[in-house]
């Protein structure tokens, strides 16, 4: 595939869509997204229902790309995945300080004290609520944290 054609794909899947009566932000599908496995799954990276954004859990990965960054650095990862929270906030209009919850899944217990200091330098002054979990895997090997969002939409952008 071309570059040419890779950046209209990458533009394409940012245009947000209305399903279910619900905005859905940077559609994609996992046949794409994740080509060395038998899936074809339609999905989004966050979800406006209401006045509620719900954010996919975000790892190590430039979302326009979608390459893997900060390998075997879970700071590094979690410094994108909140990154990546942030601008997927603002596509659905909402900011960081609207944060409410945060879910953090980690595949090492050692991995907590560097993400979570990450974390709280995204989130200082916001106080969300927080849960943490350890899992023995998440969907590629090199993804050492992966963390999910809730946040609401500020009053003066509800109609």
């Amino acid at each position: 595939m071309t570059s040419t054609s890779e950046g209209r794909r990458a533009k394409a899947a940012k245009a947000p869509i209305v399903a279910g009566g619900h905005t859905r932000i940077r559609p994609f599908n996992t046949r794409d997204t994740y080509p060395e496995q038998n899936l074809d799954n339609d999905l989004c990276q966050a979800v406006v229902a209401g006045n509620t954004v719900y954010v996919r859990g975000q790892i190590g990965q430039n979302l326009d790309t979608s390459e893997s960054v900060g390998i075997g650095d879970a700071e590094a990862q979690a410094e994108q995945a909140m990154a990546n929270i942030r601008t997927l906030l603002e596509e659905a209009g909402s900011r960081m300080e609207h944060l409410v919850k945060l879910t953090i899944y980690l595949i090492d217990p050692r991995y907590r004290e560097a993400v979570y200091r990450t974390v709280g330098r995204w989130t200082k002054g916001v106080h969300p609520i927080s849960t943490g979990l350890v899992v023995s895997a998440l969907a590629r090997p090199e993804w050492l944290c992966e963390i999910d969002a809730v946040a609401v939409l500020p009053e003066e952008e509800q109609a």
